[in-house]
């Protein structure tokens, strides 16, 4: 697999702006990033046995490598493409991923914004990563606690999706994810929308999402449903004075199951995450909080309810910026659950029990091509 990729990488060096040239004049390019760590991980706490302490070496992320070009199309229109892979720097990957695994889509832009169809950040993700320090790809990135724990951080894929143009710092995102998996007892789509203001100093946004015909129990995993729907907004913000960077982010879901056998509604869930960014020339230093407290749900019939699950993450961290592409990146992680509580890292996460509290360190080179 290797090889291939090495492969791939010339040809698409080499042999891509031929290509290109022979079609238009805009250029074709071949882009990625290389981000392993090494990391010490554990986890301990409630009433099973406990993760015992193990290293490892992480891919975040994962590392992936790109191919996007634009061809002018005349008028201020242009087309666009992006193609982007997925792969592991620390494994052979010999089970292999799709080449267009990561954002991947074709599109039209110009002055009525862009337009794109593929497989793509939905505008709820792109817009609430933004104040995620760790960018949502490390053992403290903020799907810990934040996004219903990575549910509402998704890439879909059958994905339609519109960008307003930027005016004076003001844009909207709005994208569909087709019900191709549609049968006689499901319908499953979503949509999701963003709403943003970026300029200078500041950024300040809205995102909505709703899941039709799809649930997550916070047990269990994502699944078709009929009848259920999921519905998630966040409210998100970011200010820059001096050296520091400081960001914020709330957010509240509510879920409906006619199926599984309990109540319909699902009591709200809430999450919070709180960010600081402090640099010094080329020293950054970073601190994380994030919190949830997810809706339980009535036993049917009953005034009995489950205790409520909660969960808090902490993650202190440094970065050295060597220059714009390449980073050397430390943190530290600790998650407390309570007992009912499930949260994990952000990515490359530990199996735990309820109750149990993953810490973990880890230090590595993030390097962009």
């Amino acid at each position: 697999m290797n090889k291939k990729l090495i492969a791939l990488a010339v040809a698409g060096a080499t042999l891509v702006p031929v290509v290109a040239s022979a079609q238009t004049a805009n250029p074709v390019t071949l882009y990625g990033r290389a981000f392993p760590m090494f990391e010490s991980v554990k986890a301990d706490g409630g009433s099973a046995a406990p993760v015992p302490s193990r290293n490892r070496v992480s891919d975040n992320g994962p590392s992936f490598i790109g191919v996007r070009g634009t061809e002018d199309l005349g008028g201020g229109l242009k087309a666009f493409f992006q193609l982007e892979y997925g792969y592991k720097l620390d494994e052979n990957n010999a089970s292999g991923t799709p080449f267009s695994g990561r954002n991947s889509g074709v599109g039209l832009q110009g002055d009525f914004g862009s337009f794109l169809i593929g497989r793509w950040d939905t505008p709820f993700k792109s817009a609430s990563v933004k104040v995620d320090p760790w960018e949502d790809t490390t053992i403290g990135g903020y799907t810990a606690a934040m996004s219903d724990r990575g549910n509402f951080n998704r890439r879909e894929t059958n994905v339609v999706e519109y960008w307003t143009p930027n005016l004076s710092g003001f844009e909207s995102r709005i994208s569909y994810a087709a019900n191709e998996a549609r049968t006689v007892t499901v319908n499953p789509s979503s949509m999701s929308f963003s709403a943003s203001y970026n300029q200078g100093p500041f950024y300040v946004a809205y995102v909505w999402e709703k899941h039709k015909d799809q649930y997550k129990s916070y047990t269990g995993a994502i699944g078709n449903a009929a009848g259920a729907t999921e519905k998630g907004q966040g409210i998100i913000g970011q200010v820059i004075f001096g050296d520091f960077k400081l960001g914020a982010q709330s957010q509240y879901f509510v879920k409906a199951n006619p199926n599984n056998g309990v109540a319909s509604l699902k009591a709200g869930a809430r999450a919070q995450m709180f960010a600081a960014t402090y640099t010094a020339g080329k020293n950054q230093f970073i601190y994380t909080y994030e919190r949830s407290k997810d809706g339980t749900f009535a036993t049917v019939g009953t005034a009995a309810s489950p205790t409520t699950a909660e969960c808090k993450a902490n993650t202190l961290g440094y970065k050295y910026l060597f220059t714009k592409r390449t980073t050397f990146v430390a943190q530290y992680v600790t998650v407390q659950n309570n007992v009912t509580g499930l949260c994990n890292f952000g990515a490359n996460t530990l199996a735990i029990a309820a109750d149990q509290d993953p810490r973990g360190f880890a230090v590595g080179i993030k390097h962009l091509f």
